[in-house]
């Protein structure tokens, strides 16, 4: 179960890190092609979303390779579920309705907040 946990969690991780660098760092124009909706947010917004999906992936990750508060993990493996459930919204609101890759993150989280009571 541990070895099924950071390897379910390390890809939510890795992605939720590239997606939150991506957010802080690029321009509303480079992000465009990538994320249709960032012109229906405010750049703040954006940017504190990024931060959010950084802090969570550090959160997947840290607590659980240090032993300390390991029960962190689930909780923002929670938070990325929250996270997205507020991302098929936006999408299903606008009119990108892309939200394939959404749920499937969504379910990702979900099994990683399993995996983590299962192995805590």
């Amino acid at each position: 179960m541990n070895i099924a946990y950071w390897a379910v969690a390390g890809l939510l991780a890795l992605f939720s890190f590239y997606s939150g660098a991506l957010k802080v760092s690029l321009s509303r124009d480079r992000l465009r092609p990538m994320m249709a909706w960032v012109d229906r947010v405010p750049l703040p917004v954006l940017r504190a979303l990024g931060a959010v999906e950084l802090l969570g992936a550090t959160g997947l990750v840290l607590p659980r390779l240090t032993g300390i508060a390991p029960l962190l993990a689930p909780a923002a493996a929670i938070g990325f579920v929250l996270l997205q459930a507020g991302a098929i919204t936006v999408h299903l609101t606008g009119e990108d309705r892309r939200i394939t890759l959404n749920v499937g993150l969504a379910a990702t989280a979900a099994v990683t907040v399993w995996l983590g009571l299962a192995t805590s």
